[in-house]
């Protein structure tokens, strides 16, 4: 069965959300529709939809024109098992010690006892070590321990998959680690990965924005701090971070474009942290700050 999407964008946050409440009620009626903010300082959003049967696309031309939209891109999307793609695209990934893996890939696992394997499901996108953004924190991650680093007490702040604070978890067997996340899917996700690693009972989950948490409060300051979000939301968790670091605790930061780095770390320096290290995937940036 052919799968139609029709993507647009538009200039601010309450038009986006008005358009995606309005193509909800189309007949054909979508599958799903979502607003995505683009992170590239544009001010623009993305709004989307899924329909099984093709849309009317007179429609949609009525409502680009209506909410003041770019012209929809139209497509029907090529029936494919997304599933078995995800898994033969989503090889394993290695980051100097630590070996991210999917069930799938089980029989490629490294008996080296130097190595880290993580296992994390293909069917979770976000976390799964491929995108720059979690391959460049464990790396960083990998250089600190390398260096002789220990933290005893370790915040994953929008942990997704939980990647990050199982790396932790599983190569500082003496140490604190909190995951949270926003999302209660992604803590969900995270309870189970951490299941399935054999860390239960060495990784808290929990559901809070940001560090906005009693649990995450009351057990800092830490001396390492995960946050591999967004640039906007890691600007305005700077204070928040900062003042959770213990001195000489570090923080790990990435989710953001390289273009955004000098304005996350600028936020970072002006809450008292010095940039330690960064390094640039393809289009991503991974920072490492400090506290003095």
């Amino acid at each position: 069965m052919p799968t139609y999407s029709a993507l647009t964008t538009l200039p601010g946050e309450d038009a986006a959300r008005a358009l995606a409440a309005a193509m909800e009620r189309m007949t054909p009626e979508p599958i799903g529709v979502g607003v995505f903010e683009i992170e590239d300082d544009s001010g623009l959003w993305e709004v989307g939809a899924y329909f099984l049967e093709a849309p009317d696309l007179v429609m949609l031309e009525v409502f680009a024109a209506a909410f003041g939209a770019r012209p929809f891109a139209f497509s029907e999307l090529p029936e494919i098992d997304w599933v078995a793609k995800v898994r033969r695209e989503l090889a394993p990934v290695e980051a100097g010690r630590f070996f991210v893996f999917g069930s799938h890939d089980a029989d490629k696992v490294p008996t080296d006892p130097g190595r880290v394997p993580l296992q994390i499901e293909a069917t979770v996108a976000f976390g799964t070590g491929h995108h720059g953004t979690t391959l460049g924190c464990l790396k960083a991650f990998d250089r600190l321990l390398t260096a002789g680093e220990r933290p005893a007490r370790v915040a994953d702040i929008g942990c997704g998959t939980a990647v990050l604070a199982m790396a932790a978890a599983a190569t500082l067997p003496d140490a604190l680690v909190i995951a949270s996340d926003i999302d209660r899917v992604a803590v969900d996700v995270a309870e189970a990965n951490v299941a399935i690693n054999g860390l239960e009972g060495r990784v808290e989950c929990l559901e809070a924005a940001g560090l906005d948490h009693p649990r995450l409060r009351a057990a800092g300051p830490y001396d390492l701090i995960f946050a591999n979000i967004l640039k906007g939301p890691l600007i305005e968790l700077a204070p928040g971070i900062s003042k959770q670091l213990a001195t000489g605790g570090r923080a790990i930061l990435s989710g953001l474009l390289a273009v955004q780095a000098e304005a996350v770390t600028a936020a970072y320096v002006a809450a008292g942290l010095c940039l330690q290290d960064r390094d640039d995937i393809g289009e991503w940036s991974t920072l490492v700050l400090q506290r003095s």
